[in-house]
């Protein structure tokens, strides 16, 4: 049983690796070489899409990794994964911090209310989303250690 969960968080926080990876670098550069309006609102469906559903992903996935830990306590690779479990918490608290604010503010912006700052606001939330997704890729390479 043990083994199917560690299997399982580690599919399920690689996808979401997989996701944010390919937002910052796939879709975020394919939005901004759009034109000004274009851009802008792909962002704004972006926000909105994958703001719903993000939350429960990475809670979701810091609770699998808890639940092995718990579970696996007395493997020696239970290091790995607490470690891991720390910083998907970690990019769990820069989310709500930092990157959370900017996306519920541009997920409401279309060409006619948008602030005259949007591409720098928007800037800024990408570069915290690096920062997020270099965390959270040290997370899975943590997990997919513990589990040989």
């Amino acid at each position: 049983m043990l083994n199917a969960l560690e299997v399982v968080t580690t599919v399920v926080v690689g996808v979401m690796v997989g996701v944010e990876f390919s937002v910052a670098f796939v879709i975020n550069p394919i939005l901004s070489a759009l034109p000004e309006d274009s851009s802008q609102l792909g962002h704004a469906h972006g926000g909105r899409m994958l703001g719903a559903v993000m939350p429960f992903w990475y809670i979701g996935s810091l609770a699998l990794v808890a639940i092995w830990a718990a579970a696996g306590r007395h493997h020696d690779s239970t290091g790995l994964v607490v470690t891991a479990g720390a910083l998907l918490l970690l990019s769990v608290i820069v989310s709500i911090l930092l990157l959370v604010p900017i996306n519920n503010r541009n997920k409401t912006w279309t060409p006619d209310n948008r602030p005259a700052d949007w591409k720098k606001q928007l800037n800024r939330w990408e570069r915290f989303h690096y920062v997020r997704v270099a965390v959270i890729i040290g997370a899975f390479a943590l997990l997919v250690t513990a589990l040989t």
